[in-house]
């Protein structure tokens, strides 16, 4: 997913998003633990990008807010 879909997302279904990506990278990492080859290798590349992309935007509007607070 692209940054720009994320920020279009509210913190609800960003959270709903998250919880699912790090369910399948726990899938992905136990297949590779057990010795079973993954049927895309660069998936799991993928979505740990996309967890990081996730946390980064949350993190944003977390500071996006604390700064109006500020301002008020």
């Amino acid at each position: 997913m692209k940054a720009k879909e994320l920020r279009a997302m509210d913190k609800e279904e960003l959270m709903k998003k998250y919880g699912e990506l790090r369910m399948e990278l726990i899938k992905q990492n136990s297949q590779i633990a057990t010795g079973t080859i993954p049927k895309s290798p660069g998936l799991v590349k993928n979505t740990k990008k996309t967890i990081a992309r996730i946390l980064t935007v949350l993190r944003a509007n977390q500071n996006k807010k604390q700064e109006e607070e500020r301002k008020q």
